[in-house]
């Protein structure tokens, strides 16, 4: 399991964000709002699903009232629950259910992070799973609009993906490890 060295969660989750998103450039999109501020970090307190639930409730619809000049995306992180990656799986049915609920479909998603993330049909060894993993649980709530006018100024975002996997695959568990120990 991914632990960073930072006893915060936040800011062992912000030492991610820079030395693996944004340093292996798994996320091209990322580097610019990390630099403009608009970043919106969130420490869930929650210590069940239901509280987790409210909270990202309550994230969603601040994400969709601000101007996106101040807050283009939040990342609440919330490590007192859903540890287990099944039931981290299991609560994104809620999550996506909230969101409908709210009318927030087409406006907002919601991606997920895990320290133990695994994508469909791969073995939980897989390097590539690294592009998901988090030092902590973390829901990613993003503008349709931002992922919209990221991809159109991307030429090559569908290849994303498989960069990702090259990029893990070339710098393999050990070089994952280093990366997130080595002091800022």
């Amino acid at each position: 399991m991914l632990r960073l060295m930072h006893p915060n969660p936040l800011q062992a989750t912000q030492a991610w964000l820079e030395k693996a998103v944004i340093g292996l450039n798994l996320c091209p999109f990322a580097k610019s709002v990390h630099v403009r501020g608009q970043i919106r970090w969130v420490l869930s307190p929650a210590q069940d699903t239901q509280a987790l639930l409210q909270t990202l409730v309550d994230e969603l619809q601040v994400l969709a009232a601000a101007d996106p000049r101040q807050i283009e995306t939040t990342l609440l992180v919330h490590p007192e629950v859903l540890q287990d990656f099944a039931d981290y799986n299991d609560f994104l049915d809620l999550a996506d259910a909230a969101l409908a609920e709210l009318g927030l479909e087409g406006e907002l998603q919601i991606a997920s992070f895990h320290p133990d993330y695994q994508f469909a049909d791969t073995a939980a060894d897989d390097v590539g799973n690294c592009s998901n993993r988090s030092p902590h649980p973390t829901l990613h709530l993003l503008r349709e609009s931002s992922i919209d006018r990221a991809l159109e100024s991307t030429p090559d975002a569908a290849q994303i993906y498989e960069r990702n996997i090259r990029t893990l695959q070339a710098l393999g568990h050990a070089g994952w490890q280093r990366l997130l120990a080595e002091d800022d």
